[in-house]
């Protein structure tokens, strides 16, 4: 089994980082530190005046790289450009386009920055145990896969549907990204004694499922109920995955029926996720996700023309005016799956959630689960549920159950039932 990992952390033209002390530059065998710039040039890596295939700096005595401008929360409404603090190795490729900086790390260093990165490093010690043990599960069970998943799209012969979704694990030059895409890995900066010290408790420690690692999916929060794998994802569900109510008691409605997800979504249930407590908001909020307040229940509101520029513009389908959105399926979190789109020039459906959410907005609708209403001057009022894809576990849910005082294994056991801690290392 691997023990470390290969992030890619930035792409583009040009890459400016720095390096302190104790690198050493394998190209050369020789130690570097200062300010520098790579270049995509000829199909490889400009540097120092020389062209390379890629170009590799060997960390020495635990020594911090710099990576100048990289792009966090990609085409999502919190995108900004952060320079950003690394431990372990610098490689700098080029995929023939673009040039790559990846980060080779140690596993465990890896999951410090993941879970400061996915939220605050001051939150509940039970909270931040539980994400190192989901996230350490997710990443292995990826990077040792023996096959890969790949996005996938499908639009039928007619043309009247289009269907994609987006895996975590289609990258091949490198094991994970940085970004949303996979789990967020944003650098040192946020890294405290006591949240290492929490980490290094569930040191190994991994979800399972029979013989295998579970594939630990989770969201910022799931409105009040969590969805399947194959709502998002591939046409397949796993045991420790359902769609289940976020609360310790059952619920017991089915989302899947237009009239009883439009009742769910229009209200405000009584559920772990549901809540407008500032502590509890802070300990899972970084600073930029906490210009977000309106996640559990949210409202967009879009005039026609308005609308129909944003989808012609995200889907490059012209559609003319958008006329309705129908939802078609539903999810059982009522995620919708499959949405048509009529319009005066042409109606087609079009899935799963993540595809939805892209088309709807200049940057990504919170989620699915929303319904669709009109007034007279024919203006657009989506009234939504939720923010991502509510599979597996609720970050906003778990922080408020590890404020009631649940520890990291009852809060996993409320998330992935049917699984077992254990520790592989």
């Amino acid at each position: 089994m691997k023990n470390f990992v290969k992030a890619g952390i930035l792409t583009g033209k040009k890459i400016r980082f720095s390096l302190t002390d104790n690198f050493i530059f394998t190209q050369k065998n020789s130690a570097m530190k200062g300010d520098f710039v790579a270049e995509f040039s000829n199909s490889g890596v400009l540097f120092e005046n020389q062209l390379f295939t890629e170009i590799y700096f060997i960390n020495k005595n635990s020594s911090v790289f710099e990576l100048k401008d990289v792009i966090i929360g990609k085409d999502f409404h919190w995108q900004q450009a952060k320079n950003q603090r690394f431990e372990g190795d610098l490689k700098i490729i080029s995929d023939g386009k673009n040039l790559i900086a990846i980060n080779i790390i140690d596993i465990e260093k890896y999951l410090y920055s993941v879970i400061s990165s996915e939220m605050s490093a001051m939150s509940f010690p039970e909270l931040l145990k539980a994400h190192a043990v989901i996230s350490r599960s997710w990443l292995l069970t990826n990077i040792n896969s023996k096959t890969k998943r790949k996005e996938s799209k499908c639009e039928n012969q007619n043309n009247s549907q289009f269907i994609k979704w987006y895996e975590r694990d289609s990258h091949t030059l490198f094991d994970v990204c940085a970004d949303d895409h996979c789990q967020r890995y944003q650098g040192i900066q946020h890294e405290t004694p006591a949240l290492k010290q929490t980490v290094e408790e569930t040191k190994g420690e991994v979800l399972t499922y029979g013989n295998d690692i579970c594939d630990a999916r989770f969201s910022k929060c799931c409105g009040g109920y969590s969805e399947q794998f194959s709502s998002c994802w591939e046409n397949k569900n796993f045991d420790y995955l359902p769609a289940k109510y976020d609360y310790y008691k059952d619920y017991a409605v089915d989302l899947t029926q237009e009239k009883e997800a439009e009742k769910f979504i229009l209200t405000s249930p009584k559920c772990f996720c549901n809540t407008n407590d500032k502590q509890i908001i802070n300990q899972i909020f970084n600073d930029y996700d906490q210009n977000t307040q309106d996640f559990f229940r949210w409202q967009v509101k879009y005039s026609q023309s308005e609308l129909s520029e944003i989808i012609k513009s995200r889907s490059c389908i012209d559609f003319g005016d958008i006329i309705d959105l129908i939802p078609i399926k539903r999810g059982q979190s009522g995620r919708i799956i499959l949405l048509k789109i009529v319009g005066s020039k042409r109606t087609l459906t079009v899935g799963k959630e993540l595809e939805i959410r892209k088309w709807l907005s200049k940057s990504h609708l919170y989620s699915s689960a929303f319904v669709v209403e009109k007034d007279k001057n024919c203006n657009f009022i989506l009234i939504g549920a939720g923010w991502g894809h509510g599979v597996g576990l609720c970050q906003v849910g778990a922080a408020v159950m590890a404020s009631k005082g649940y520890d990291y294994k009852q809060i996993l056991s409320h998330y992935y039932p049917n699984s077992t801690i254990n520790r592989i290392y």
